[in-house]
């Protein structure tokens, strides 16, 4: 099935092949769901497909200043790979090189977003829904939510990509806990090991998101750009640095109207109004 979505407004709509992700925009935040609710919102190679595809259209969207990802349902976040379509979708080599190939796509895509991105996590963060989570630059949860990557309880090698976002995240120490044990993890466990920013009462949890996702689309675009990438080179090993880069991007800011709107709306004492420009 063909399905339209949102998520293209402003530049043409988004195709998508499947009802199971789910893009809308508002207020300047690109929401992508994943909507599996029935599985804990475990992923298909369709799933992946789409969500690259999604992600895509919000990054050259000038509507879209922050994507949230979440899962549908209330139970879960991400619960990892749908093993049911495992027989379909893996079961011979150029199944499997297109599975990883979508995985990585999507992931790859997520990773180097050139805009802020937010993991709202409700209930269970499996697996693959970790790895996609940690991709995101914040993860805020609710209380009741479960972390786990349970390679080592099903016979599975993780590629070092992953986990070295993983260790840029937590540290050598609890990601060798969270692989080693592969139990699952509380909120406030994944709290104090710097797994996620934030963890809220659950009821709380869409009010609170909302809220902080709007605070970052009201914010300078360029500024959180240029911020963005500077951390991200900051990650990487000196020599592989693009320090040139980081330097462009500040100047940017400073040439931007946004600098002149800032300056203005400070001495007026009014909220600022940014154009990205």
């Amino acid at each position: 099935m063909l399905c339209r979505s949102p998520a293209g407004a402003g530049t043409g709509e988004t195709m998508t092949q499947t009802d199971k992700m789910l893009a809308t925009i508002e207020d300047g935040i690109g929401t992508l769901t994943f909507n599996n609710p029935e599985r804990h919102n475990a992923v298909s190679l369709d799933m992946w497909e789409a969500a690259g595809t999604i992600l895509e259209g919000f990054a050259h969207n000038p509507a879209v200043r922050v994507v949230v990802l979440t899962g549908a349902g209330g139970k879960a976040f991400v619960s990892g790979a749908d093993i049911s379509r495992f027989e379909d979708e893996r079961a011979n080599t150029d199944a499997y090189e297109r599975y990883n190939a979508a995985v990585d796509r999507a992931s790859t895509l997520l990773y180097e977003f050139p805009k802020p991105t937010l993991a709202m996590i409700r209930g269970y963060c499996l697996g693959g829904g970790v790895a996609l989570a940690v991709c995101c630059d914040l993860r805020i949860c609710s209380d009741n939510s479960r972390f786990a990557v349970p390679a080592a309880k099903l016979g599975l090698g993780y590629a070092y990509a992953g986990l070295k976002k993983l260790v840029d995240l937590v540290g050598p120490a609890f990601a060798k806990e969270i692989l080693f044990t592969a139990r699952q993890f509380s909120a406030a466990e994944a709290h104090q090991m710097g797994l996620v920013n934030r963890s809220v009462p659950q009821d709380d949890l869409d009010t609170y998101v909302r809220d902080y996702a709007g605070m970052i689309a009201d914010n300078a675009p360029l500024t959180i750009a240029a911020a963005k990438v500077a951390i991200g080179e900051a990650l990487k090993d000196e020599s592989a640095r693009d320090l040139g880069r980081c330097a462009a991007l500040v100047h940017a800011c400073f040439e931007s109207q946004d600098y002149v709107e800032g300056r203005r709306a400070f001495m007026e004492k009014r909220k600022p109004d940014f154009s990205g420009a």
